[in-house]
């Protein structure tokens, strides 16, 4: 394996990481479409910095896009508490018009130059170690380091916030009743989740986001029973499919990042049929009755 290949897969198993431990509470949460939304929405931002500062690939980019992901959180939030509008019909009515409004910019002012709609929408992992930045007079894949740190930062809020993300997650009553502050760290996660979707954005596109965020942890869903090892095994499963999409698209010359999202839903096909509470093991449960 080269240096390129293990440089690939050690960025997407960060990525896996994080989107893995904040996926967990939005699949529980039944908010899983919530990345797949917020990948779009933060489009527009990108472009108006891109506008603003002539390049793409900068930290005021991140705060940029994430400025606007978190726009997309606070529309659905306050739409979906107004109780006039389902939480799924307030995803279709925020997502849609911020995503038309970067694609509108990008065709009007970016077209075929720093920005472009196939490298916004679908992004590819395989160029990610060719951009670097010296760290202490080492190049390094800036992807590596921000995912590094995306990541990092989803695993200590996650430590840090368990009990009342825990609590918030599974009777949200309950956490305002004992002063855990459920509602509040509802949205934390859903900010993080905006943030970490920023980063995910720039290596692999907004199409595959939602993968990254919610096939693992279905999958693990199915596996186990609580919480605590959902993550773990979500986390796992994050990594068995980068490794495994890598080396399935060096073979077959294709997308590593299209490779690693199918080698992701494999997984959760496999935990489907034959996993303890697969369709295999209901089949037998009905068939000894």
């Amino acid at each position: 394996m080269t240096a390129d290949g293990m440089m690939i897969i050690l960025i997407g198993g960060l990525l896996s990481t994080g989107c893995a431990v904040l996926g967990s509470f939005l699949v529980l949460r039944r908010q899983s479409l919530l990345p797949d939304a917020v990948s779009h929405a933060v489009l527009p931002g990108i472009v108006l910095v891109f506008l603003l500062s002539g390049q793409r690939a900068t930290p005021l980019t991140i705060l940029g896009a994430t400025a606007f992901g978190v726009l997309c959180v606070l529309g659905f939030e306050w739409l979906r508490r107004t109780g006039l509008v389902p939480s799924d019909a307030a995803l279709a009515l925020i997502f849609p018009a911020l995503f038309s409004l970067g694609v509108l910019g990008i065709g009007q002012f970016a077209a075929g130059v720093h920005i472009d709609l196939d490298a916004a929408i679908y992004g590819e992992i395989t160029f990610a170690p060719l951009r670097t930045v010296d760290v202490l007079g080492t190049p390094l894949p800036r992807s590596l380091i921000t995912t590094g740190i995306a990541a990092l930062a989803a695993v200590l809020l996650v430590l840090v916030c368990w009990r009342p993300l825990q609590a918030g997650t599974f009777d949200p009553e309950f956490a305002e009743l004992a002063g855990l502050r459920g509602r509040v760290m509802g949205q934390v996660l859903l900010i993080a989740v905006a943030g970490l979707a920023v980063v995910a954005f720039d290596s692999v596109g907004a199409i595959l986001v939602v993968t990254f965020f919610i096939v693992p942890a279905v999958t693990a869903r199915l596996l186990t029973r609580r919480l605590g090892p959902m993550l773990v095994v979500a986390i796992l499963l994050g990594w068995v499919a980068s490794i495994a999409g890598q080396r399935i698209a060096v073979g077959l010359n294709s997308s590593i990042a299209g490779t690693i999202g199918l080698s992701s839903v494999a997984c959760f096909l496999l935990a489907l049929l034959l996993g303890p509470r697969g369709l295999l093991a209901r089949a037998l449960a009905r068939a000894m009755r």
